[in-house]
């Protein structure tokens, strides 16, 4: 196998990918991941360039550590902060006129992010957590990948949504007695917005 570090071959294989979805979504995200900056540290090998008939995408080496930010809504752009990097990223309706594509935050709910302080409650929360290794698997998209969440009016979260190395959502959850507030469908419009924004595809 292959590894592609070019970052023509890179850009070159997004759009090949691009044009099998939704076969290639999980290799898909992965490259798009890579070609924005790569926060997971991922690589992608291929049987054969240009003409390959496998591609694999996986962690690459030794994984960076360290605190690389959270995805926050700072007026009408999208910033997300990976060590070296800071990408602005307009994104229509979010906060304007049109809200969330429709969808506005209940009342005294409003549109924030999580922090390295609330992965005990994601790990107690996930279907999959509840030890060790889950809790850093949580740490590790927290720390590296957007996420939305829902923060009540003192600031705890209510509602959220993380995505993982593949660009898709991987913990989405609302605490009990929130639910059937249309929190979910709000975290959920936010996050496909940003997604969509930073040329990932969306969906339903």
């Amino acid at each position: 196998m292959k590894i592609l570090t070019c970052p023509a071959h890179l850009q070159r294989l997004e759009g090949i990918l691009r044009k099998s979805l939704p076969l290639a979504l999980p290799v898909f995200g992965a490259v798009l991941n890579i070609n924005r900056g790569n926060p997971g540290n991922f690589e992608v090998l291929v049987d054969k360039w240009p003409e390959f008939g496998a591609v694999l995408a996986r962690p690459s080496g030794e994984v960076a550590s360290g605190d690389m930010g959270n995805c926050k809504r700072k007026g009408d752009t999208v910033p997300w902060h990976v060590p070296g990097k800071d990408w602005e990223v307009p994104v229509e309706g979010i906060g304007g006129a049109g809200g969330y594509w429709g969808r506005v935050p209940a009342p005294g709910v409003r549109v924030g992010s999580l922090s390295p302080s609330h992965v005990d409650l994601l790990n107690d929360t996930w279907p999959y957590g509840g030890n060790a290794r889950s809790r850093r698997y949580l740490a590790e998209i927290l720390g590296r990948f957007p996420q939305v969440c829902l923060q009540d009016s003192s600031g705890q979260p209510v509602a959220w949504v993380l995505t993982d190395h593949f660009g898709t959502g991987t913990h989405s959850y609302t605490l009990p007695e929130q639910r059937r507030q249309g929190h979910m469908q709000v975290a959920l419009t936010v996050a496909a917005q940003r997604a969509h924004a930073r040329g990932f595809p969306t969906f339903g």
